[in-house]
């Protein structure tokens, strides 16, 4: 068990935020409270949904607030009453100076990348969609900017070369929660060095992360085998890669997910016109391409579930079907 004086107010909403702070409770840090999105409708029947910190946090009987906005004044009066050290933030929003600067130590932010490479929303799906072999975790004490703190912390992870977004992210969990509890006795321990990421960069521009959009998710069939690979891992299992074919007999347009594929290069001289689907109707559904080929091994249909690619051939005729590449 650890007691090392500090009061934590803990800060995350998705499930990449939960085994974080599970680890802390486990280990007996002093977490005061949690802040938290609110509940949102989802779903068909529009219920109101938890995030899975609230989820988790229940359960433990922490105390919870979900704002609206983070500068509304009955949010600020009870979050400055839990009289934290520390505010540990995971996957949450950006927040205003006047709550990341509340407590005495500031509020220290766990970000599943290699800072200062790789800042914004979605660090565990651009790094391998730009076909990176490693990345990591940091702890750094926010600022202004967009994880532009001051560094206290990192762990390296390295990315295989058939590894997912899904993968990865549980593997960037694990480490992380492991560096957050060494982060925060570094810093009760008061005898740490903060590096500004300025010195870290040497004048070079840092690679970003920003939020996937949709027009990420369509694959272009023209770029390049490595691409179009790194670019299904990237988005696997979400948001996930799709592409669109198109039945030649009634011109029906199918929307297809694309989860997980292998690849091939052949050195093949044809240069198709549009990529080429290939089958036995049995086993393997494949892609030729100009450098080779890919090998689809998990995908979904619109309005079906996902599925392996011998079960999607047993009810699909590929060969009635030709890839939209537009």
């Amino acid at each position: 068990m650890t007691d090392n004086g500090l009061r934590i107010v803990y800060m995350g909403t998705p499930e990449f935020a939960v085994y974080p702070l599970a680890q802390l409770i486990e280990n007996g840090y002093n977490v005061v409270g949690v802040v938290t999105n609110p509940d949102k409708p989802a779903g068909r029947g529009q219920k109101l949904q938890e995030s899975a910190v609230k989820e988790y946090s229940v359960k433990q009987g922490l105390p919870i607030l979900q704002p609206e906005k983070f500068k509304d004044d009955d949010f600020l009066k009870v979050l400055k009453s839990w009289n934290a050290d520390l505010n540990i933030v995971v996957a949450f929003k950006m927040l205003p100076q006047v709550v990341w600067n509340m407590p005495r130590l500031g509020t220290m932010n766990l970000h599943a990348s290699l800072l200062p490479d790789y800042r914004g929303a979605a660090p565990i799906n651009r790094v391998i969609m730009n076909g990176e072999d490693v990345t990591g975790v940091t702890t750094f004490l926010l600022n202004h900017g967009m994880d532009t703190g001051s560094l206290l912390l990192q762990k390296r992870v390295a990315i295989g070369e058939s590894m997912t977004a899904g993968e990865l992210h549980d593997e960037l969990m694990i480490k992380g929660a492991s560096l957050l509890t060494e982060s925060i006795d570094l810093l009760a321990s008061g005898n740490y060095r903060m590096i500004k990421q300025d010195e870290v960069l040497h004048g070079r521009v840092p690679k970003m992360a920003p939020k996937i959009f949709k027009e990420d998710m369509k694959i272009n069939w023209k770029q390049k085998l490595g691409v179009i690979y790194n670019q299904v891992r990237g988005l696997s299992p979400f948001p996930a890669a799709w592409t669109e074919l198109r039945n030649t007999i009634n011109g029906e347009i199918v929307l297809l997910k694309i989860f997980k594929v292998t690849r091939s290069y052949n050195n093949n001289d044809i240069k198709f016109a549009n990529p080429q689907l290939k089958t036995d109707y049995k086993t393997y559904l494949e892609i030729l391409l100009p450098e080779g080929s890919l090998f689809i091994e998990e995908l979904q249909i619109s309005g079906r579930k996902r599925m392996k690619i011998q079960e999607f051939l047993r009810g699909f005729r590929p060969d009635n079907y030709e890839i939209i590449d537009s």
